[in-house]
């Protein structure tokens, strides 16, 4: 593995920096300013772009264009955290309550509260 995990969690971090920066600042010409003008329609759509591109990287293509496509999607997820001010403290805080937790037990979990999860 190329990066410890405390790097990662900086990578991760300063990316959602950047982000924040870009929603606050809104210098002219970022894509990210141009997002979050396009509105939760624009972001939703581009994250479903994002999560199709994965799903197809990963069914039939190289590792490299998988972790591309992942980071793609990694970052439109990014931006729409940031149009709600969702902290990625918070989305780390729940991948580790999930920790030890089986995938069917956390899904029922979430059905006992009337959430609804992925299938």
């Amino acid at each position: 593995m190329g990066s410890s995990r405390d790097e990662t969690t900086r990578i991760l971090d300063r990316l959602y920096e950047i982000v924040e920066a870009r929603r606050d600042q809104r210098p002219e010409g970022s894509y990210v300013v141009n997002l979050l003008d396009g509105g939760w329609d624009a972001m939703a759509a581009k994250v479903r772009e994002e999560a199709e591109e994965v799903v197809v990287a990963a069914r039939g293509e190289s590792d490299e264009a998988l972790a591309h496509e992942v980071a793609d999607l990694f970052f439109h997820v990014w931006v729409m955290m940031a149009s709600r001010g969702v902290e990625p403290a918070a989305v780390y805080a729940e991948l580790a309550r999930r920790i030890g937790v089986g995938g069917l037990e956390e899904k029922a979990s979430r059905a006992g509260r009337g959430e609804e999860g992925p299938a």
